[in-house]
């Protein structure tokens, strides 16, 4: 019972990066535990799916072909069965639009205590787990109760899964009620969208520093030069100068960029939240204080009017 199973996510065909990150976070609860790490992959191309979920740490994939897209009935029937077969004792699923629409169906028909939106862990013949609380600017720890546990991780917060694992890969073969509830049929993104950020490699992200919305072209010039993808913090959004879309933040996207460059942003822990995973990070700001520079790995203290402009230039 001191396995660890963990529920990756897909989305049009593609894994989600937290499912690369479900990996890391269940392998370091399943090397605590002393048990084995397995994963499950359900509906879509599970055999492709498990092939890059073949990681170095894990011991088993756990496959159940049943539909293609995500379907609440569909997991919820699925991850039931698989916890009973298995009988793990940490059940670790993605803090997510999709996972925080199962996990607590799966919580409640297991009578699992269920911590959501976990940023670390530790275990120590129980489980504590880190949450961020009044808007990420307190960290709080929860013992978490019982022989039995169910978290969802946020993401962005482990690093993905690399190398490649030798894991046992099988169909598990249960019987799903596909009457049970609903089927999907589609999507439609929300308010539109020609791009999505959390899949972009550089990203020019603008903040409050940009004044006005006249002064965004100057920004979408160095966009333009560098190739990159134009983001921005929530303030942006709520002045209405750049759609939903394009914001990041705790409540906006989540993004992992090769490079993040912020121009113009404080670094409110809402926004760090959704960037702090990117692999490089360059911020510009007229503060030397400001909180961005505290996560930064390149920073220019300086007026963005005329940082800028020495970009393009540089670039062009």
């Amino acid at each position: 019972m001191s396995d660890v199973l963990a529920v990756a996510e897909h989305r049009r065909g593609d894994l989600r990066d937290v499912s690369f990150e479900l990996l890391t976070a269940g392998r370091q609860l399943a090397d605590a535990t002393g048990g084995d790490l397995h994963v499950a992959v359900v509906s879509g191309d599970t055999e492709s799916f498990a092939d890059d979920l073949n990681r170095e740490g894990v011991d088993a994939i756990h496959t159940v072909s049943e539909g293609e897209e995500f379907n609440h009935d569909v997991y919820t029937q699925a991850v039931e069965a698989l916890h009973a077969e298995l009988d793990p004792e940490i059940l670790v699923m993605p803090n997510s639009v999709n996972g925080l629409d199962y996990a607590p169906a799966v919580a409640n028909r297991l009578d699992l205590p269920l911590v959501t939106d976990a940023v670390d862990f530790d275990y120590d013949g129980g489980l504590t787990v880190t949450r961020e609380m009044y808007g990420s600017k307190v960290e709080t720890t929860v013992d978490v109760a019982g022989d039995q546990q169910a978290v969802t991780i946020r993401g962005a917060e482990w690093p993905a899964a690399e190398g490649v694992g030798d894991a046992d890969i099988a169909e598990f073969d249960v019987d799903i009620d596909a009457d049970a509830g609903s089927t999907v049929t589609g999507f439609e993104e929300v308010g539109g969208g020609d791009v999505d950020i959390s899949e972009a490699d550089f990203i020019v992200s603008i903040g409050r520093g940009i004044e006005e919305e006249d002064n965004l072209p100057l920004i979408e010039d160095l966009v333009e030069a560098t190739g990159a993808t134009l983001a921005s913090s929530r303030p942006i959004v709520d002045n209405g100068w750049l759609p939903k879309n394009r914001q990041v933040g705790q409540s906006g996207k989540v993004v992992t960029p090769d490079v993040y460059l912020a121009i113009g942003i404080s670094g409110a822990v809402q926004h760090v939240a959704g960037m702090k995973g990117a692999d490089t990070i360059i911020a510009v700001n007229t503060d030397p204080n400001a909180p961005i520079f505290d996560i930064a790995d390149y920073g220019i203290v300086g007026d963005l009017f005329e940082v800028v402009p020495e970009l393009i230039e540089q670039f062009e």
